[in-house]
């Protein structure tokens, strides 16, 4: 049978993080990817919550530290992902986590 997301049943926005570790950092060379019901190159882009560039793409390689999130028609806006540009950083795998999970951390200079 057919298994809804969220209570109305409708899919959420959802912002994908490439290598996938939570905050990101610029260093890395971070893609943003935003994945989401409604029409492709529909996408819009913010950037510490204003509307960013004219990027419709679903993904994009960041330049610039601040909090991005995406909105996509009929599924509306992701939850938020930091890119920072510090020099030393404490990283969490981008996942959910749930209380009681193993999870690796990572000390990055």
């Amino acid at each position: 049978g057919w298994c809804p997301l969220s209570p109305a049943g409708a899919q959420t926005t959802q912002l994908l993080v490439e290598p996938p570790w939570t905050p990101a950092v610029l260093w890395d060379r971070v893609t943003l990817t935003c994945q989401g019901s409604g029409t492709a190159g529909a996408t819009t882009w913010y950037k510490d919550g204003q509307r960013w560039g004219q990027n419709r793409r679903d993904h994009f390689t960041v330049t610039e530290s601040g909090t991005y999130t995406c909105d996509r028609p009929g599924s509306g806006l992701s939850p938020a992902v930091r890119v920072l540009n510090d020099q030393l950083v404490l990283q969490v795998p981008a996942l959910t986590l749930l209380e009681g999970d193993t999870v690796t951390l990572r000390c990055r200079a």
